[in-house]
């Protein structure tokens, strides 16, 4: 496998202090605005976006960690055992602005699992969605409202987001998968 770098983790800093600026004008201020992020690494990066909003606001608005293991509609297509991680929402999401935080978009598929994790949660105001990186090839007519870098992207290829809470280090990289050899 190859890889390249898109974002370093200053881009990503950068990109987070954007989306959260972006979050905060289209909500008029910071009134009944919840971050919701999507385990795994979306839930980091809910916090920093959080953080970055108390920074320019004097205030964050609540987070919360959604785990959509059960939700997956392909989930008897994954290999071994589901994994969950676990849903922590420790506020009413009723009359709420959710903003879902993931890293990647790709298919689409996360995020309509974690419409309906989050419509069995409660029933939001509006529900919004934030990804650090959107790399096209969508199966569903779902599209982020915040993004933090749009990557036209091959399928042979992987998005890999590293955060500091999770990896050890910050950064986005684009990775080709090696080819499958015939009758393999």
């Amino acid at each position: 496998m190859s890889a390249r770098e898109i974002l370093t983790g200053d881009e990503m800093r950068r990109a987070i202090v954007r989306i959260s600026h972006e979050i905060v004008e289209r909500q008029g201020g910071t009134s009944d605005l919840v971050l919701v992020g999507i385990q795994r690494r979306g839930v980091p990066l809910a916090r920093r976006i959080a953080e970055s909003i108390a920074a320019h606001e004097g205030a964050a608005p609540p987070t919360g960690a959604l785990d959509i293991t059960f939700h997956r509609d392909d989930r008897e297509l994954r290999h071994g055992q589901p994994v969950v991680k676990g849903t922590e929402i420790p506020f009413e999401l009723e009359a709420s602005t959710v903003v879902l935080v993931d890293d990647v978009l790709f298919t689409g598929r996360t995020v309509r699992a974690a419409l309906n994790a989050v419509c069995d949660l409660g029933r939001p105001a509006r529900v919004r969605l934030a990804v650090l990186v959107d790399r096209g090839h969508r199966e569903l007519p779902i599209r982020a409202d915040h993004v933090g870098k749009n990557v036209p992207t091959s399928r042979e290829e992987v998005v890999r987001v590293r955060l500091a809470e999770v990896d050890g280090e910050d950064g986005v990289s684009i990775e080709r998968l090696a080819p499958v050899a015939a009758g393999a």
